[in-house]
């Protein structure tokens, strides 16, 4: 009783003696002090020599969220360089265990589908915001049915015409923004490349009705839209919270839009000539029962590619003028390409004219390798799993965490790659990538027989089951959008800076931070 009264004696006097509110104080700092040190000292005591290392952090549940969520690359490298290339971090309370590489990529990417899950971790997050029945809300052989609806919709005939359609768009938007208005000035780049591509993803993928509804109202619905991917809503896009209750009225809202196009359509409205439209495309697929695509279920694959086709495409091209404002030179060399190849009168671009032009490939191709729009993708853990090339097992507690990013940035593959440098891709420099395409097995996961894919370090698009089916439309739409910049301006940093804009990481999407301006001047048209 001696230890007990000379603690409790102190505490009895401190509890009397202090108001309420310091009393409630004392004890939740006494609680987390607690928290924090069963955390550190089951970290330090309890490892288990089957499983990866534990990044250390402090508190339990936040574990390495903040420092995860601030800068993801930096917290690869850093912890790569200590642990190896799989270990385990502390997510808002998940397990995540990260596997880092091209084995890392392979291993997740490439998991087959009984033992690794994407619908689990990806469904609170996409079902609010693209509705009931496709995409994650539905099984995963629906899914790819859907997934091959979409990309037997992008046909060299289409992709043909989303150029002329593209390029018609840009040059609009040049001659009426206020932005635009003189002979040179300075702009927000992410702003208006998020502007720019709605209108550019909208009339291309999806027909004139929804580029014309493209107005105020329908803009700030997309907007909406766009911040149920909060990193949040993870955990909490039940929660009734503001932005989730501006989301779930923008989903019904963009639902009824489309869905009243398709009954229009079906009710017996014309197809104009020429036009391919992903609606009128899902509008005569069938799965395979024979059952139609319900217009509930059009509508919500429709904003589900409009949503990828315009957030990746918002974020590579924004990323691809500030690099080229950075090396302005670079911009010279690329307008000088076009009127090599295409002739010094620039003619209107065509489809064709895109494969004549491997420098604007590989400034694209560049940019992608730098700056991927998806830092991270992660699987849940369905069956125990040793990981490959090591002695490790992950349990089903555990949510499995790859970079493709990450491996883009390894001097293993690319010299110096911290250097942004297009003409890395010059012919005969590089030949690994191609060369493990042929050897890789094809496979057929429900939308077209497709090589695997995941033994490259360049893999901005994913790989595996759920690879991007959108890579082909989305090379075409940043090229035709960059075609566009180069013909009517000269870029460069404000007041001839070489600095670059830093990464937002804040979203699911990473981009560049806002506020990011570049100078632009129009140049002079040759009668």
């Amino acid at each position: 009783m001696g230890v007990l009264a000379h603690v409790a004696g102190p505490l009895g006097d401190f509890t009397s003696n202090s108001s309420k509110p310091v009393v409630v104080a004392a004890g939740f700092a006494s609680f987390i002090l607690l928290a924090v040190v069963l955390n550190v000292l089951k970290q330090l005591l309890f490892k288990k020599p089957n499983e990866p290392p534990m990044v250390f952090h402090w508190f339990p549940i936040i574990g390495n969220t903040v420092t995860y969520g601030m800068e993801p690359y930096e917290f690869f490298f850093k912890n790569q360089k200590k642990y190896g290339n799989v270990f385990t971090f502390i997510l808002l309370g998940r397990k995540m265990t990260v596997c880092l590489d091209t084995t890392g990529n392979n291993f997740i990417l490439n998991g087959k589908l009984k033992d690794v899950n994407a619908e689990e971790i990806y469904a609170p997050l996409t079902t609010p915001v693209f509705g009931k029945d496709v995409v994650y809300d539905c099984p995963n052989s629906k899914l790819m049915e859907q997934k091959k609806f979409v990309k037997f919709g992008l046909t060299q005939e289409a992709l043909r015409s989303y150029v002329t359609l593209i390029t018609r768009e840009v040059d609009d938007f040049f001659k009426r923004h206020k932005t635009f208005k003189g002979q040179k000035g300075i702009f927000d780049v992410p702003q208006i490349m998020a502007e720019l591509t709605i209108y550019t993803a909208s009339r291309s993928l999806q027909g004139e009705e929804i580029r014309n509804s493209f107005d105020a109202e329908v803009a700030q619905l997309y907007h909406d839209l766009d911040m149920g991917f909060s990193p949040i809503n993870f955990m909490l896009s039940w929660a009734p919270l503001p932005h989730n209750r501006a989301r779930d009225n923008a989903r019904e809202k963009m639902i009824k839009l489309y869905s009243d196009i398709v009954r229009k359509r079906r009710a017996g409205a014309a197809r104009k000539d020429g036009e391919h439209d992903m609606i009128w495309h899902l509008m005569d697929c069938k799965y395979k029962d024979g059952t139609p695509v319900p217009e509930h279920e059009i509508a919500g694959i429709m904003i589900a590619l409009l949503m990828a086709g315009q957030h990746s495409s918002s974020s590579t091209i924004s990323w691809i003028l500030l690099r080229l404002a950075q090396n302005s030179h670079l911009v010279e060399e690329l307008y000088a390409e076009q009127k090599a190849v295409l002739g010094e009168d620039l003619p209107a671009l065509t489809y064709e004219d895109l494969q004549r032009l491997p420098l604007h490939a590989q400034t694209v191709k560049e940019t992608l390798r730098l700056h991927a729009p998806i830092h991270s993708i992660m699987r849940k853990v369905k069956n125990t799993l040793v990981i490959d090339g090591t002695n490790y097992v992950v349990n089903p507690s555990h949510t499995l965490m790859s970079s493709p990013g990450f491996s883009a940035q390894l001097d293993t593959y690319f010299a110096n790659p911290a250097h942004w440098d297009p003409h890395r891709w010059d012919a005969g420099q590089h030949n690994y990538e191609e060369a493990e395409e042929k050897d890789e097995d094809k496979i057929d996961y429900g939308w077209g027989v497709v090589s695997k894919g995941t033994k490259s370090p360049y893999l901005p698009f994913g790989a595996g089951r759920h690879r991007c089916i959108g890579e082909q439309f989305a090379y075409l739409h940043l090229q035709t959008i960059l075609v566009a910049f180069v013909r009517e301006f000269k870029m460069q940093n404000v007041g001839g800076s070489k600095n670059i804009a830093g990464t937002d990481f804040s979203s699911l999407f990473s981009r560049p931070l806002a506020k990011s301006f570049v100078e632009w001047e129009r140049r002079e048209k040759q009668l």
